[in-house]
């Protein structure tokens, strides 16, 4: 929650110019052991949201996070860590692979939140931005995962991100606190191959998810599941957990969309994860991204992806 590849790439909004998104990699930078040493980029709403919350439902009640089966690989290989270095340091959020419309069966697109990889208003990109999927492949306790060999910690490898992309309102309005710009904070990067593999993102990992763009409305939806690697206290973003939920609404300003709300006890770290609903169809899709959440942790919102978070990711995919 709210609590960067080689050379100069371009995040640009039609009649605006922003400045360039630059993540030159830095081999060896990002170790098992500094990766340990990430902390969660939080973002906190207060309890009390006012009279913006006109059209809230009630706040849910807590549900507690299940961790996920491992291998992650087998169980769930779309989903990973994302670690960046903001001004404070090395950071972590949560991240997911899914599908690139223009490349089919190869993509290397990345779905996170907005406030991962810019800090928003009045701020810049952040920088050395990698999306390790199935961080942490076996579960491992926080204490072995530092003295782990690399092959176990990222099984697929460490993937710089060479483009991204959030929204202007992000960029404009974001807010580390507050709950601004929430309603669309959500990004999208492209990963480069690593030196050590030959197949982009998709074929190297299995598979990635579809992005549900035009859900049914939120009290239509019947379950969402959430994952991420919580890394706030009581957890230590080690291990994958995930938490279900039937979503309901959350309105922190009534002139920007309503977002989904869950009950969920993850932490910050979780941040960027994936939410999934069961399509008509039987399949699985991505409907939206952790945003924000109370100091409490007893709840997540994310924002509903409709046409501008589509928007964003063909804005990455067509410059690839």
């Amino acid at each position: 929650m709210l609590a960067l590849g080689i050379g100069l790439v371009a995040c640009e909004d039609a009649g605006k110019n922003l400045p360039a998104f630059s993540n030159p990699v830095i081999p060896g930078l990002w170790t098992p052991s500094r990766m340990a040493e990430a902390h969660s980029a939080d973002l906190g709403v207060p309890r009390d949201l006012g009279a913006d919350a006109a059209v809230s439902d009630a706040e849910p009640a807590p549900v507690d996070a299940e961790p996920e089966e491992t291998p992650y690989s087998r169980s769930a290989p779309v989903l990973g860590k994302v670690f960046f270095d903001t001004p404070q340091g090395p950071s972590v959020c949560s991240g997911t692979a899914v599908e690139d419309p223009n490349r089919p069966g190869s993509s290397g697109l990345v779905w996170t939140a907005g406030h991962c990889v810019h800090s928003g208003a009045g701020g810049e990109w952040y920088r050395n931005i990698v999306f390790v999927p199935s961080y942490n492949d076996d579960g491992l306790d926080a204490q072995a995962l530092a003295d782990a060999p690399e092959a176990r910690v990222a099984p697929f490898g460490t993937w710089w991100a060479d483009r991204a992309e959030t929204s202007r309102e992000w960029i404009e309005r974001g807010q580390a606190s507050g709950g601004d710009g929430a309603s669309f904070d959500y990004a999208v990067l492209h990963v480069r191959t690593p030196k050590d593999r030959t197949a982009a993102l998709e074929k190297t990992i299995g598979q990635v998810a579809p992005v549900w763009f035009d859900a049914p409305s939120i009290v239509d939806t019947p379950l969402v599941r959430a994952w991420g690697y919580p890394a706030a206290q009581p957890f230590d973003g080690a291990k994958l957990l995930s938490c279900q939920d039937e979503p309901t609404r959350l309105s922190i300003d009534t002139d920007e969309p309503t977002m989904y709300r869950i009950g969920c006890t993850m932490t910050g770290g979780s941040s960027g994860g994936g939410w999934f609903a069961r399509r008509a169809d039987g399949t699985i899709a991505l409907v939206s991204n952790t945003s924000i959440g109370p100091a409490e942790n007893t709840w997540l919102a994310g924002p509903r992806l409709d046409a501008s978070a589509k928007a964003v990711l063909d804005a990455v995919s067509a410059r690839v």
